[in-house]
């Protein structure tokens, strides 16, 4: 059976002060965050794909 994903929701949280304090790690951090929402944004595509595909 397969499974149907309705709604997907993405909660991030910043604190701004951590990030002022580690500013060489940002950029590492901001390119992670920003590979996971792209591989996300993928699969949801590949899941839409398929959903018009039946």
């Amino acid at each position: 059976m397969p499974i149907e994903i309705k709604e997907l929701h993405i909660k991030i949280n910043v604190d701004e002060k951590a990030a002022a304090a580690t500013q060489t790690a940002t950029s590492i951090d901001e390119e992670k965050l920003m590979r996971a929402i792209s591989e996300s944004v993928e699969q949801v595509v590949n899941i839409e794909k398929r959903k018009k595909e039946r």
